[in-house]
């Protein structure tokens, strides 16, 4: 069975990345380790994948990187991976149809994690199943999140204010944001293309990870 290192079992805030697989590993590995050395705190690999046969030596590959920084590497949605690869948890974009069965079936502690929009379904779903952390998406127009509705920054405000788990927020962040996206009381930003396509994946994530410094913290 797969153990996870004890030092990589929470998520608490900070700068989330959320990697692309689509480019290949040769691509895609040298920039997360940039991103890493600018302060990544924890990395999703999202489900976009450009062929099937990529798969297992990506995930095997992006979690060795990952674990050298002592940062967890997520799945998302596929959390059967969790059985094979050395992954710290899995992200959901909707509701699971049986989280019991998953945790179950993973049998070993893990990271869960879920995205939010307005809807209160969710939001509860989550502070009831006691999960991780969820993510507002989105809080602008993206490319890389357009299939998300714009979150009400009320909700996200409220919602930090009273779910006992790390919130973060999604979607067109940029630096000149955050200031802002503080004020909600959230613990961390997740960033895709602000550093997957910076010219230096470092300095961009280094510049989010000394914006979000004053609030990352554990709920």
């Amino acid at each position: 069975m797969i153990t996870m290192d004890v030092t990589r079992r929470e998520i608490r805030g900070g700068l989330y990345l959320v990697v692309d697989p689509m480019p290949g590993l040769e691509t895609v590995l040298p920039i997360v380790k940039a991103a890493l050395e600018g302060g990544v705190d924890v990395i999703q690999l999202w489900n976009h994948w450009n062929t099937d046969g990529i798969r297992e030596e990506f995930i095997s590959a992006l979690c060795e990187l990952a674990h050298q920084y002592h940062v967890p590497v997520l799945i998302n949605e596929n959390w059967q991976w969790l059985h094979t690869f050395p992954l710290d948890g899995i992200h959901f974009d909707s509701i699971p149809q049986n989280l019991a069965y998953i945790k179950e079936q993973i049998n070993r502690p893990v990271i869960i994690g879920i995205t939010c929009g307005n809807e209160q379904e969710t939001i509860q779903w989550a502070i009831a199943n006691k999960l991780s952390y969820l993510s507002f998406c989105s809080m602008f127009p993206s490319s890389t999140a357009n299939s998300c509705e714009l979150v009400a920054p009320d909700l996200v405000r409220k919602t930090c204010a009273t779910a006992d788990m790390p919130v973060y927020v999604a979607g067109g962040i940029t630096g000149d944001t955050i200031p802002s996206l503080l004020t909600l009381g959230i613990s961390g930003v997740a960033i895709a293309s602000g550093i997957m396509n910076a010219d230096d994946p470092q300095m961009a994530a280094n510049k989010f990870s000394q914006l979000l410094k004053p609030t990352t913290k554990i709920k």
